[in-house]
């Protein structure tokens, strides 16, 4: 009994890896819906490891090193892929397969697209500065590699699901600046909102609320073009009350 008290949290946050490595593969594959759906398992998988672990008083350094390698695949990997891919598919408005792609970097030589990897890179970088700063207990210090996947590939599932955005899917200067932004935003200075409460008086969370009644009301509103709409939104408004995230 006391090896699954101790190990249930470790087997969720697998399963936010395993999920994480189908939904990359689906997306090589041209497959993004598979991986839309991989991605909201392992944002649900990463929020649950944690909670069961504090449930159960089950918090391990085996835990928290198996937490950032897991997201190192599930929101480091697939968004730094999901540049790569949109890289490649420049100019083609249909999803490409595996195939297509190698047939891509081998003989059309857009070797371009490995620059979305820097993504892949400043996500790790920005997992590793998380483990080793002790100040971010209440908010979050750049942007969390969850929020980045799901601006990047929200991004990219509305461009393929109602054309929204398709101004930065079909230039690919404009892609390389949205890898610039991303990467700098993992590791920028800038104070991000964390959805943890250091007291439950209304005062306090202001930020909080602002960013929950905000982001359903843009969910409502564009619904899946709303996605990484309330990522941009929650950056800004992260801006905005950044002298109260402390």
């Amino acid at each position: 009994m006391n090896f699954i008290k101790n190990n249930l949290a470790n087997a969720i946050t697998l399963g936010n890896l395993f999920s994480g490595c189908v939904g990359a593969v689906h997306l090589i594959l041209g497959d993004y819906q598979t991986t839309a759906i991989c991605i909201i398992l392992s944002l649900i998988l990463d929020f649950f490891d944690g909670f069961v672990a504090r449930a159960l008083k089950a918090n391990s350094n085996l835990g928290t090193q198996l937490d950032s390698l897991a997201d190192m695949v599930s929101f480091g990997l697939i968004p730094g892929l999901t540049i790569f891919v949109s890289l490649l598919e420049v100019e083609n408005s249909n999803s490409l397969n595996f195939i297509d792609y190698g047939y891509l970097l081998l003989k059309e030589q857009r070797w371009i697209s490995y620059f979305g990897f820097i993504i892949t890179l400043f996500s790790c970088l920005r997992l590793a500065i998380f483990n080793l700063d002790e100040d971010q207990k209440y908010y979050f210090k750049g942007l969390n590699t969850p929020s980045n996947t799901i601006l990047i590939f929200g991004l990219y599932l509305a461009h393929k699901e109602s054309s929204a955005f398709s101004f930065l899917f079909e230039n690919e200067s404009y892609l390389l600046i949205l890898t610039a932004i991303s990467s700098w935003l993992l590791v920028s200075p800038i104070k991000m909102i964390a959805m943890k409460f250091k007291s439950m008086k209304l005062q306090d969370n202001y930020p909080k609320v602002a960013l929950l009644i905000g982001a359903i009301l843009i969910l409502i509103i564009f619904k899946t073009v709303g996605i990484p709409l309330v990522i941009i939104y929650y950056i800004l408004i992260s801006i905005i009350f950044q002298k109260q995230l402390k």
